[in-house]
C-alpha cells in the first residue's frame, strides 16, 4: 500500500485486538500501538503507590500524580514487537496479571486518566501507518480512521481463551470462574462509563469472531484494507 492510513481496532476485553493489530502492523510494515498497555501500566503504576486495591481507590492521589507517569513504547527485536516501558521501566510481563485486569476498567474510567492517554495516541498517530486498538480508537482518539473494525466474541469464549493464556504464561492462581467473572465486570464498566464508553463506531466493521481461526479473521480483515 503506498497510501498509509490508520486502523482502528476496538472491542470487548479478550476478543484478540492485540493479535490482529501486530499480525496486521507487521504484514503492513506500520506501527502498532497497544493502547490498553497504556492504561494498564497507569492501573499498575496505582497499585504500586497504594492508590487501589478490593475495597479502595484513592482517585484525586491517582490524578495529581499523572504528570509524574511517563508511558513509553520500546521495540524489542528479538520480541518482534514493542514493550511497555512505565517510568524507564519494562512492565510488559507485570501489567498483564489478572490482577491488574480487575482495575484497568476502574483506572480507564477516569477523565483525566483517559485525556493523558488520549492526547499521546493523538500525537502518535499524526504520519498515519498506525495500527492502533483499544475501546475507544475509532470513536474518540481516530473518528477520522480509514478502517474501524469493532470486535466482539461471547463472554464465555474469551474466557476459556484468556484462562488458557494466563494458564500459558504460569498463572497459577486464576480459575476460569475467575476469568469469566473479571470479563464480566470489565465488559459492565466499560460499556457504561461516562466518559467514552466502549460503543461499536457507526463506520465500524463488526467482527464475531466465536467460531472462527485468527488466520480466518486475519485474511478477512486484509480483504478490507486492500479494497
Amino acid at each position: 500500500m503506498e497510501k498509509k492510513i490508520i486502523i482502528a481496532i476496538d472491542g470487548f476485553s479478550s476478543t484478540g485486538k492485540s493479535t490482529l493489530a501486530k499480525e496486521l502492523a507487521k504484514h503492513l510494515g506500520y506501527v502498532y500501538v497497544d493502547t490498553g498497555a497504556m492504561y494498564r501500566a497507569v492501573a499498575f503504576f496505582a497499585m504500586q503507590n497504594g492508590y487501589i486495591g478490593k475495597e479502595f481507590f484513592d482517585k484525586e492521589s491517582l490524578v495529581n500524580s499523572l504528570p509524574f507517569i511517563k508511558l513509553v513504547f520500546q521495540f524489542n527485536p528479538d520480541l518482534g514487537f514493542s514493550e511497555m516501558y512505565l517510568n524507564e521501566t519494562n512492565v510488559e510481563q507485570e501489567i498483564r496479571t489478572l490482577e491488574v485486569s480487575n482495575y484497568v476498567s476502574k483506572v480507564a474510567e477516569i477523565p483525566e486518566v483517559r485525556s493523558k492517554l488520549v492526547e499521546q495516541q493523538q500525537e502518535m498517530g499524526k504520519s498515519k501507518g498506525i495500527v492502533m486498538d483499544g475501546r475507544d480508537i475509532g470513536t474518540v482518539v481516530f473518528p477520522e480512521a480509514e478502517l474501524k473494525i469493532f470486535m466482539n466474541a461471547s463472554a464465555n469464549t474469551r474466557a476459556e481463551r484468556r484462562f488458557k493464556e494466563l494458564k500459558e504464561k504460569g498463572d497459577t492462581i486464576s480459575s476460569l470462574e475467575d476469568v469469566l467473572k473479571n470479563i464480566e465486570e470489565r465488559d459492565y464498566i466499560d460499556t457504561h462509563r461516562d466518559d467514552s464508553p466502549l460503543v461499536k463506531a457507526k463506520d465500524a466493521l463488526e467482527f464475531d469472531n466465536s467460531n472462527i481461526s485468527k488466520q480466518e479473521q486475519f485474511e478477512k480483515v486484509l480483504k478490507f484494507i486492500k479494497m
